[in-house]
């Protein structure tokens, strides 16, 4: 007897484990299906839904789970609103309303589903929505991948002001913060470059010039980033007042690959530094004076391989207050300016406020200008009263933005006042054909600076002399040659904006001019001996290579 019943009892606990072992993971016991309601207002619309499982178990907590891909969709009325395997529907050409687009599963007690409404209204287009679109959402709001040249797909989904929602991927355009990191086609394939995080942008332009925009970011986990082999801090110098005045330092960086300056002031790779931080601190380049003395800031890039690139230090002095400082502040006017074509210019205006009579003055020709992105939109500048110059015109050579800064220096305490504004090219989606001149990806300058470079061609290499002006008339940028009484030397560069006539000069002398090389135009021509000598070129590469011939 107590043999059958220790059996018995074996057998029973045999039975009741395989069960329990069964049943000893979560369960599936609803699905959840996002959005709840959608309405599309025409056909070929679509949108992606998203399946949610909910699990329980009586020993473990709840969770829940993003089950899209394993279920079962199914739509009420296929006529109207189909579904694909992954949950993505797609309105058709009739009127239908309270459609159930249904997801469902095996669980525990059987089959789990989960639904959602479709409502399909037509327009009188015969298919297409008219009204205009509010939103961009972009699908997945974020993706990264492991390494360059791995890619990842973006969706677009515009929603309109009749609540429709819209595939806009093709429709859309689509921009990369940092094309360095990555890029994105127009399909919104984008592709890794190098390490980092860039935010992908989708931009939709209505039939009105309203515009809907969405964001994502796009990481690369390995991989290098853009290198730099060069880094200059500006302004080089400053005097700030030891209340606590503060002051904005910009360093730029030169990339490795293109050759062109970038802003990379708060960049995590660069290092910034006071050699007295008691004198004053800094932080992300802005410094803040905190008691009398002189203190040098330094700005230190680390690229990825382990290299380092440093800038020149700016000297920062702090002085005592004056009370009341002369130049009281500093105001640029208007505070944002946006052009919608490339080469689109705007002027600001920097205005100052003084403590003595008058007031308020225009210093907009005797302050600094600065561009944080002074490859893309630079900003002229007339420190010193150049002839012919404009201050505070800026130019657009590509899409985006930059902030321009006016630093004025007071002539009396040597404290300096800054202000900020913004200029903006923002991305317009070209028309079909395409228009030309709007900021739109892939219409940027490929280059804004020339860079030319004057030498001598022929056996004189005692007393010739070529010499040319910047840019915004300052004499003798160039003075190429052992003729010159300064510095000089036998090959001289210089920069200048693409397009701007440069006129080279060959003075009379004792040296024999010969003549330029062939692409440039000599004044007189042909050249003579007595000169001057003019040649007139005007850029339009990133180098230009002028031959000066000196028998």
């Amino acid at each position: 007897m107590f043999n059958r019943f220790c059996f018995g009892a074996l057998l029973l606990a045999g039975l009741v484990l395989p069960l329990t072992s069964c049943i000893s993971s979560p369960s599936l016991t609803s699905i959840t299906v996002s959005p709840t309601t959608m309405n599309f207002g025409g056909a070929g619309l679509t949108t992606q839904l998203t399946a949610t499982g909910y699990y329980t178990h009586p020993n473990h907590p709840a969770e829940t789970k993003n089950i899209t891909d394993e279920v079962t969709w199914a739509s009420s009325t296929p006529e109207c609103v189909t579904v694909s395997s992954t949950g993505f529907i797609t309105s058709g050409g009739n009127t239908c309303t309270n459609i159930l687009v249904t997801a469902s599963a095996h669980g525990f007690n059987g089959l789990i589903s989960g639904s959602m409404t479709v409502n399909v209204t037509q327009s009188s287009g015969g298919g297409s929505t008219t009204a205009d679109v509010t939103g961009i959402t972009i699908i997945p709001s974020a993706q990264s991948v492991a390494s360059p040249g791995k890619t990842g797909q973006f969706i677009a989904i515009g929603t309109t002001s009749s609540g429709a929602t819209v595939n806009l991927t093709n429709a859309v355009a689509w921009t990369s913060s940092s094309v360095q990191i990555a890029t994105i086609t127009s399909t919104g394939l984008a592709t890794g470059l190098g390490q980092g995080v860039t935010t992908i942008t989708a931009l939709y332009t209505n039939a009105d010039g309203t515009t809907a925009t969405g964001q994502a970011n796009f990481t690369v986990t390995s991989g290098t980033s853009e290198p730099l082999t060069a880094l200059s801090i500006t302004p080089t110098a400053e005097s700030l007042s030891a209340s606590g005045q503060t002051g904005q330092l910009i360093a730029l960086g030169v990339s490795g690959t293109t050759g062109l300056q970038e802003n990379v002031t708060n960049s995590p790779q660069v290092t910034w530094s006071s050699s007295i931080p008691t004198i004053a601190s800094v932080s992300a380049g802005l410094v803040t004076g905190m008691s009398v003395g002189s203190t040098t800031i330094t700005a230190i890039w680390t690229n990825p391989d382990g290299t380092v690139v440093s800038a020149s230090p700016a000297t920062i002095t702090v002085t005592s207050t004056a009370a009341p400082e002369p130049l009281l502040s500093l105001t640029i006017i208007p505070s944002s300016i946006t052009v919608l074509n490339l080469q689109g210019t705007g002027n600001f205006l920097a205005i100052g406020t003084f403590s003595n009579s008058p007031q308020v003055r225009d210093l907009t020709d005797s302050v600094t200008w600065i561009s944080t992105e002074p490859n893309i939109f630079p900003v002229n500048t007339n420190t010193g009263g150049n002839t012919g110059a404009s201050a505070g015109i800026v130019t657009a050579y590509g899409s985006g933005g930059a902030v321009i800064l006016a630093e004025a220096t007071d002539s009396v305490t040597g404290s300096i006042q800054t202000a900020t504004a913004t200029f903006n090219c923002p991305l317009v989606p070209p028309d079909l054909p395409v228009t030309y001149g709007s900021c739109f990806p892939g219409s940027e300058a490929s280059s804004l600076l020339s860079t030319i470079t004057v030498y001598n061609e022929g056996l004189n290499t005692t007393n010739w002399l070529v010499t040319a002006p910047s840019a915004t008339g300052t004499a003798d940028v160039i003075h190429c040659g052992p003729g010159w009484t300064g510095t000089g030397g036998s090959v001289c560069v210089a920069t200048y904006p693409i397009g701007t006539p440069v006129i080279l000069t060959a003075p009379a002398g004792t040296g024999a001019f010969g003549g330029w090389s062939s692409n440039c135009t000599p004044s007189p021509n042909p050249p003579t001996a007595a000169g001057p000598n003019t040649c007139t070129i005007i850029p339009t590469t990133s180098n230009e290579t002028v031959g000066a011939i000196f028998n």
